[in-house]
Formats: structure tokens, C-alpha cells, sequence
């Protein structure tokens, strides 16, 4: 389930947003991946920082609509392949998007991408963290094990 938004002037017209109070219903990144495919969509790209502010307000409303929204991070359709590469310099250029996007945007956490076994990306959503090094946790992104439940 989740709530679905949709615009008529952009070249996505519509966003899922799916978000689980109860942890046991989080998945992985695959899951998510499929759960997206399955319902005719594909885990988000983020092409632009105004797609990034679009995807940021919606989270804001979604927040804001007393839906008891609290800590927990979303996945995004970016991943890396070539674990074999993971620590190198290279690992930042080995992410790329599930639906086949060629968008070179990024919005990286301060000393993100980390790599090693971390290869699939979330958008951060921990507004009762208290602020790290690279600011509120809070719609930068962040590398993570894709077996995590998001």
C-alpha cells in the first residue's frame, strides 16, 4: 500500500510513496524493486534537484498530514554493481539507476557513498536524529546493505 500522487505536467505523472510504520512490513531493496515493477512503476530516479525538492515536499506533506510518520528511510532506485571495484576511487561512478536513467544528479550525505557492502541507496528520512556532520538526516542520500528493511 501507499499513497500515490500525481502531476499532470511532469514527465513522471505519478509517484508511489509506500511508507510502513510497522517493521515488519519494511522490505529490501530487491523487494521494493519487484513490489515497484509488480504495481507498473519502477523505484524512483532522481534526475534534477527540483525533481529532488518534488520528491522532499511530497515526504514534508506526507509528514505533515498526521499519518504518525516518524524515523525510517526510503529506498530509491540507485545501485552499484562490480563489488569487485567497491573500495576504490572508482565505487561513486559504479551506482546507477534500476529503470535504465542515465541522470548523473546526485544528493550524497557528507562522505557518502561509503561502498564496501553497502550497494543500494536510500533517501534519508530521520527527522528525530540529531544532526550529524553533513546536517539533519534528512533527504540526502545514503548508501546501505540492500538486505536492510526500509
Amino acid at each position: 500500500s501507499g499513497q500515490k500522487v500525481c502531476y499532470g505536467d511532469l514527465k513522471r505523472s505519478c509517484y508511489k510513496l509506500a511508507y510502513f510504520q510497522d517493521l515488519s512490513r519494511r522490505v529490501g531493496f530487491q523487494e521494493a524493486r519487484q513490489a515497484c515493477e509488480i504495481d507498473g512503476g519502477a523505484l524512483l530516479s532522481l534526475e534534477s534537484e527540483a525533481e529532488q525538492q518534488l520528491i522532499e515536499n511530497m515526504l514534508q506533506n506526507l509528514t505533515k498530514s498526521g499519518s504518525g510518520i516518524s524515523d525510517g528511510d526510503f529506498w530509491i532506485g540507485l545501485w552499484r554493481s562490480g563489488d569487485g571495484l567497491a573500495t576504490s576511487s572508482a565505487c561513486p561512478d559504479l551506482y546507477q539507476w534500476a529503470d535504465g536513467s542515465m541522470s548523473p544528479f546526485r544528493n550524497w550525505y557528507t562522505d557518502e557513498p561509503s561502498c564496501g557492502s553497502e550497494a543500494c541507496v536510500v533517501m534519508y528520512h530521520q527527522p528525530t536524529a540529531n544532526p550529524g556532520l553533513g546536517g539533519p538526516y534528512l533527504y540526502q542520500w545514503n548508501d546501505d546493505r540492500c538486505n536492510m528493511k526500509h
